[in-house]
């Protein structure tokens, strides 16, 4: 018997758009939560990036 989802909090894991285009060696990757009933779009984020040393945008990747 399958499990239920306990509820509409989901981890969702964040990825640097400006590093994945730029064609640096490395990732930066943020772990959050959501609430998937509120936000059911895909997150985007300022955040730090420490390889780039600024901030840049951070994109929900599946």
């Amino acid at each position: 018997m399958a499990k239920k989802a306990k509820g509409n909090r989901v981890q969702v894991i964040l990825e640097c758009t400006e590093m994945k285009n730029s064609g640096l060696a490395g990732t930066s990757r943020y772990i959050t939560t959501k609430n998937r009933k509120n936000t059911p779009e895909r997150l985007e984020l300022m955040k730090y990036n420490p390889i780039m040393k600024k901030m840049t945008l951070h994109k929900e990747i599946k």
